[in-house]
């Protein structure tokens, strides 16, 4: 097998629609009980007032999340995005 690759830089744009995934390490759960969830909804809501993001939906799994966000800015989508990840 070769060596693993990075995934490519997200292209970003003015006034757009983006989805944002992500999935625990090797399919293992990166929400194990409810409050987990309301934990990350909780960051979730303080990082879209930050960034003014518009939520346009979400949808928490045991070992994944996805969300539909609009961001109006190109600016800081990547950076924006890194405060979920913590």
């Amino acid at each position: 097998m070769g060596d693993p690759m990075a995934r490519p830089l997200r292209i970003e744009y003015p006034n757009a629609v983006y989805h944002v995934t992500s999935h625990g390490n090797a399919r293992n759960k990166i929400f194990i009980s409810d409050q987990d969830r309301e934990n990350f909804l909780f960051v979730l809501n303080a990082v879209i007032k930050k960034y003014s993001w518009l939520c346009h939906a979400y949808c928490l799994m045991d070992n994944h999340y996805h969300l539909v966000i609009f961001q109006d800015q190109t600016l800081f989508l990547h950076y924006s995005y890194m405060h979920i990840k913590r």
